[in-house]
């Protein structure tokens, strides 16, 4: 189960990703990221924030990947360092003041954030083993 909970959470981000290359293609769903303070593409700026996020997000995938004994096989602290970034991502997301990215975003960031402790949690062991 844990390396289902894993390729899920892989998946989401995958999927977050195509978001990110979109908006760095131009599309017009400034509303849905960055505070939502942009009506249609993104400046510049913006398109260069997602670009990181791309990269933040490639190593987050890994990270949980890891942590479930798959490829690319990182340190588990990689794990750990992702599931705090989560959680951030996922506390920025429903404190927004964006409307439309918290319905969005708040929702999926709360489902990935609980997959990856679901990977990390998973594997600490309990008192009795």
């Amino acid at each position: 189960m844990i390396q289902l909970a894993a390729w899920t959470y892989g998946s989401l981000i995958a999927v977050v990703i195509v978001f990110q290359v979109c908006l760095m293609a131009g599309a017009p769903w400034g509303k849905l990221t960055q505070g939502g303070r942009v009506q249609g593409a993104l400046p510049v700026k913006g398109r260069l924030v997602a670009g990181f996020s791309v990269l933040l997000l490639a190593g987050m995938a890994g990270g949980i990947l890891s942590a479930a004994a798959m490829p690319p096989n990182w340190p588990e602290w990689v794990g750990w360092v992702a599931l705090l970034v989560q959680a951030l991502c996922t506390l920025l997301n429903w404190i927004t003041p964006s409307r439309s990215e918290r319905l969005l975003w708040g929702p999926v960031t709360t489902v990935m954030f609980g997959l990856a402790a679901y990977v990390l949690l998973g594997k600490v062991p309990t008192l009795g083993s």
